[in-house]
Parts: C-alpha cells; structure tokens; sequence
C-alpha cells in the first residue's frame, strides 16, 4: 500500500529579523539609557515577479506575512497554489511563485480601499466582497471562564509590546472546556500585519478556524472582522474598541466579538447566542 502523500507546503526562507534594536536615548534625569526599540522594515512584495507593494513590518514572520496578506487579499485560493515564498532583505523583498499565477490581478488591484490599520493598509477589490457567502460554525460556543483564560494567557506572554512598545499584537487560541491556550502570537508594526500573519501560518499548518478564538490587541475595525471572518474564526477579542463598520460587519456575519477586554472585564458586543456566561 502506498503511503498518503504528506500535505503540500511552499519552499519558505526563515528570514526572520530581529524585533529590537537598542538605541541611546536620555531619560528625564538627564542620564543615558540603552533603550530597546521595535524594528521597521519596508518588504516590498512580488508575486511571479510583479510588483505588488510594499508593507512596512516588524519582520518577525515575513514568509507567513506575504502568504496571510494573499490570503486575505482573497488573491490566492489555497496554500496549494503557492510554490515557494523567497525573502531577501538585502533587496527587502519577497518573491512569492504561484503555479498558475494570480488570476484576474489588475481587476482584483484595480480598486483599492485605503483602511484604518497602522501603517495606511489597503484592501484590494470590495470591502464586503465574498461576505455573505461566509459560513461560520453554529456550533461553537465560548464560556466566560475560557474568555478570562485566554485573556490571563495574553497577560503573561512575553511580548515585543513590553519590551519597546509602538507594535500590535495578534493570537490564536484554542477554545476548550474553559480553558484556552495560545497556538500562534504575532506582533508587528501595525495589526493588520499580524493577522495576515496569522493567517498565512494558518495555512502552512493546515489549521482550521472553526473553533479558535483571535485576540488583538488592536481595534476591531470592519478590516479585522473581514479578515477573521474570513479565516472562519467565530470569536474575535479586542483589549480595545471597535468601529460602527465593525459592528455591522460581525453581526452580518454572526461573528461573537468582544470588545475591552482586559482582566476580567469585557463588553460583548454581537454574537450573544454563542457565548455562555
């Protein structure tokens, strides 16, 4: 009997950047410190050896970054169709070769909507493009106790954010019987960044989304609940607010989204039928 063929991934670099660089900087008593502050790279992003533009990022995934922002994009259907994702940073590029190229790309680019996320992200096409056709899990459901578990989890992770400052983060996390644990954290210069991360690890690991939760510690933006939407996650955290568009969006969708939620404070916002108190 032959064995089952192990599932495709790209041929990746693993050109992660270092995510601090100590600076000299004078506190207020006039003395010098050695501070640690978060990095910033331009990566401008080719696809079969055309420009796509240019991203502005920690660095800390950059291969995961490139195949999440594709995925969002809805530029690419699968992680089958990607060969390979090639970072240079000598050039601050990657090249990303798909096996039959990206179909339709100057309709798809032609309209670009510029977003609220860090760094002046842009969406290719329609924002609500493919929403309704969105189909989350029914039957997931999220406890109080995993809520507050989750959000202890993020309290003692060990972040960039306490190191430096100036960058979001992002989490997937697990939804057990009230308990959560964080698979996959990502920082980096803007949350939109982070999620796309996510999202392109998600791929590479085959990972479903049926029945995960997302944490950020950004904004829950009519981007953010897209992009959750679209990975399939019903629960979407926030330590921060959201948007009206936000709003609209994650009850269109049905997603359970949470807003400020730090320690054991939260408010729920839309999906009330999923959650148990």
């Amino acid at each position: 009997m032959n064995a089952p063929h192990a599932p495709h991934r790209p041929l990746l670099t693993n050109a992660a950047r270092p995510s601090t660089f100590s600076v000299r900087a004078i506190d207020e008593t006039g003395a010098p410190r050695d501070t640690p502050v978060a990095g910033e790279h331009p990566l401008t992003l080719y696809v079969d050896k055309q420009e796509l533009l240019t991203l502005m990022t920690l660095g800390a995934a950059p291969e995961a970054l490139a195949i999440g922002y594709l995925r969002n994009q809805r530029l690419v259907d699968s992680i089958d169709d990607i060969v390979a994702v090639q970072v240079d940073w000598e050039t601050n590029a990657v090249a990303v070769k798909t096996r039959s190229g990206l179909q339709d790309l100057e309709a798809k680019t032609q309209k670009r909507t510029k977003t609220t996320g860090c760094g002046q992200g842009t969406m290719f096409g329609d924002l609500m493009a493919e929403i309704d056709d969105v189909r989350l899990s029914s039957a997931a459901t999220l406890s109080q106790a995993t809520l507050y578990a989750l959000l202890e989890q993020v309290r003692v992770h060990e972040t960039i954010y306490k190191q430096a400052g100036a960058v979001h983060g992002c989490a997937l996390a697990t939804n057990g019987a009230d308990r959560s644990e964080i698979l996959m954290f990502v920082e980096d210069v803007g949350r939109h960044n982070a999620v796309d991360a996510i999202a392109g690890q998600m791929w590479l690991d085959r990972v479903d989304g049926g029945d995960k939760i997302f944490y950020t510690t950004g904004r829950l933006t009519s981007e953010m609940v897209i992009k959750a939407a679209q990975m399939g996650i019903p629960f979407l955290v926030s330590r921060s607010g959201l948007t009206q568009m936000g709003y609209e969006i994650a009850q269109k969708v049905g997603i359970t989204m949470i807003g400020r939620a730090t320690n054991r404070h939260y408010l729920l916002f839309t999906g009330a039928e999923r959650f148990r108190p």
